[in-house]
C-alpha cells in the first residue's frame, strides 16, 4: 500500500507537534508547518518534513502545498491546527487584532482546504481535519474575536462536508478541551495587554487568572489524546464528523445545550470568578 502523506499546521509545539508524531508513527510521510522552521528541528531530527509556512501569507501556503505534491505527488491528510487565543473585552480589541484572528484561525484554513481539494478530489479521497475547540459550541467571557472563529470554523466545516462528500473526501472537527499546552498563558497576556486597564480590568484580571490556573493545572488533558483522536479519525473508513475530546469538552458542551443562555452564563461567570455587579 502506498505511504500517505499528511500536512500538520502549527506543528512546532503542543497539538500540532504530537499529531505529527502520531501519524508518522502509523506510517504517513509528514510535513510539520510553522512560521519558524528552527522550532520544528527535533522533528526534522524524527524524519518529520519541516515546512517553513504562515497561514496569513497566501504565497507562503501555495508554495508549501507544492513542495508536498512535488515530492509525494499526493496530499491525503491536511491537519489545520494553527490558530491562537486573542482575548480582550470587544470594546478594547483593535479591529484590526480582530481581523488577524479571523485570518490566523479561519481564513488560513479555508485557503489550505481550498489549496488541496484539487488533488484530493483527483484521487477521490482525502481527510481534512480542523482543530476547533469546545470554544466553538460555549462562550466564555472577554473571548469574542476566539469564539468568533470557533464557531466560524465550525459552520464552515459543516458545509464543507457536504460539498466534498460526493468527491470521497471527509472533514472532521475536532473540539479539544483543556490541554496541557502554552496556549492558555499566551491567550492571557494577550488579555491583560488588552484589557487589563480600564473598565473591564477586574474582568480581565480573574479571566486570566482562570486561563494561566488552567494552563498549571495537572487535570488538563495531554496534548496526545488530541493527536489519538485525530489518528483515529483519519485511518477510520467512516470518521464521526466531531471528536469533543480533553479535560471539560463534552461536560461544557452538553451543560451550554441543556442550560440555556442565562443558566450557562451564570456557571461560566461563577467558574472563572467574574466580578459580580
Amino acid at each position: 500500500m502506498p505511504t500517505k502523506t499528511a500536512l500538520v499546521t502549527g506543528a512546532s509545539s503542543g497539538i500540532g507537534e504530537a499529531t505529527a508524531r502520531k501519524l508518522q508513527a502509523l506510517g504517513f510521510t509528514v510535513y510539520g508547518a510553522s512560521r519558524r522552521t528552527d522550532r520544528l528541528a527535533d522533528l526534522a531530527t524524527d524524519g518529520i518534513r519541516p515546512l517553513a509556512m504562515d497561514v496569513t501569507d497566501d504565497a507562503s501556503m501555495q508554495s508549501g502545498i507544492d513542495r508536498i505534491i512535488a515530492e509525494t505527488g499526493q496530499i491525503d491528510v491536511l491537519v489545520n491546527n494553527a490558530g491562537y487565543g486573542s482575548y480582550g473585552a470587544l470594546e478594547d480589541v483593535d479591529i484590526d487584532e480582530g481581523r488577524r484572528q479571523f485570518d490566523v484561525n479561519v481564513f488560513g484554513a479555508i485557503w489550505l482546504a481550498q489549496l488541496v481539494l484539487p488533488h484530493m478530489r483527483s484521487r477521490r479521497s482525502g481527510t481534512i481535519v480542523n482543530i476547533s475547540s469546545m470554544g466553538g459550541k460555549i462562550h466564555t467571557p472577554l473571548g469574542g474575536w476566539y469564539h468568533g472563529t470557533k464557531f466560524a470554523l465550525e459552520a464552515l466545516s459543516d458545509c464543507l462536508r457536504l460539498e466534498v462528500k460526493p468527491f470521497g473526501i471527509d472533514v472532521v472537527v475536532i473540539e479539544p478541551g483543556g490541554i496541557a499546552t502554552e496556549w492558555g498563558g499566551i491567550a492571557a497576556d494577550l488579555l491583560l495587554k488588552t484589557s487589563g486597564q480600564g473598565p473591564y480590568a477586574r474582568q480581565a484580571q480573574a479571566m486570566a487568572k482562570s486561563l494561566k490556573a488552567e494552563t498549571s493545572a495537572n487535570r488538563n488533558s495531554p496534548p496526545s489524546i488530541i493527536a489519538d483522536a485525530i489518528a483515529k479519525a483519519v485511518t477510520a473508513s467512516k470518521p464521526k464528523t466531531r471528536y469533543a475530546v480533553g479535560f471539560g469538552a463534552r461536560p461544557l458542551i452538553s451543560a451550554r445545550r441543556l442550560l440555556g443562555d442565562r443558566q450557562f452564563d451564570t456557571l461560566i461567570s461563577r467558574a472563572v470568578g467574574m466580578p459580580r455587579r
